[in-house]
């Protein structure tokens, strides 16, 4: 394992498309860059005390990454040049690249789903649900944008078009937090007040899986190697091997 020296508050990663690795410097107000060699650099968005959050790769080869504490979404080419644009809504949180080429974003205090052009331009949508709350966002396998509604309870999926659907959970205190599209074609999200890791089809068919921890506090969620990551606040990682003909995973 190599440990690098960066910014202040490195939160969250993304890789780059010019082989970089890239991430979100939330109390420094940066974005941070490591090359393949380890060398580490850093650039200042236009907004003072932005605090960038999401960062994901666009499909314009730019970094596009949001600034909640001023309502902002930015964008950061390989070269370091950076540009803001306004968000559709209130404390934009995490971001993806949707299938339709454009990026969006949770709103995490608006109550809505926002979508931000590679112009710039955005739109936002709101949810049904009030005081959804949505944090994580991810690409779904179906062409959709699914995303996790923590002050709600619910898993939610919006079409490129628009068309919002809400999926509650059993237990309305699960708190979901971060989503991402797994091997198998379906959802998994972390319950962050429920100790367990959800798993949602695109038919939204659910299951939930607890961890060894009830007080784990599961919070991010990736998919590699075949498995689902999970990083527990709790101060370790689980592995989560998705079911193999309904069999129940392990972790």
């Amino acid at each position: 394992m190599s440990r690098y020296g960066v910014g202040d508050g490195p939160t969250v990663v993304a890789a780059g498309p010019d082989g970089g690795v890239w991430f979100t410097e939330y109390r420094a107000h940066r974005i941070g860059r490591i090359d393949g060699d380890g060398r580490y650099s850093s650039y200042a968005p236009l907004s003072e005390q932005g605090g960038p959050f999401g960062i994901v790769a666009g499909a314009d080869g730019a970094m596009w990454f949001t600034l909640t504490g001023v309502d902002r979404i930015g964008r950061v080419t390989v070269e370091g040049e950076v540009s803001e644009f306004p968000a559709p809504g209130a404390f934009p949180s995490a971001i993806v690249a949707g299938s339709d080429g454009a990026l969006w974003c949770t709103l995490n205090q608006g109550n809505a789903i926002g979508r931000i052009g590679l112009d710039g331009s955005s739109r936002r949508y709101a949810l049904p649900t009030e005081g959804a709350a949505p944090v994580g966002i991810a690409a779904g396998p179906d062409g959709a944008l699914w995303f996790t509604e923590i002050g709600a309870g619910r898993i939610g999926r919006i079409t490129v078009e628009g068309e919002v659907s809400e999926f509650p959970l059993p237990d309305p205190g699960a708190r979901p937090h971060a989503i991402t599209a797994g091997p198998d074609g379906a959802l998994w999200f972390t319950e962050w007040g429920g100790g367990r890791v959800g798993r949602m089809t695109v038919d939204g068919e659910y299951r939930a899986y607890p961890l060894a921890r009830a007080d784990s506090e599961p919070h991010g969620i990736a998919s590699h190697g075949g498995a689902l990551w999970v990083a527990l606040e709790s101060g370790a990682l689980a592995r989560v091997e998705p079911p193999v003909s309904g069999a129940a995973p392990g972790s």
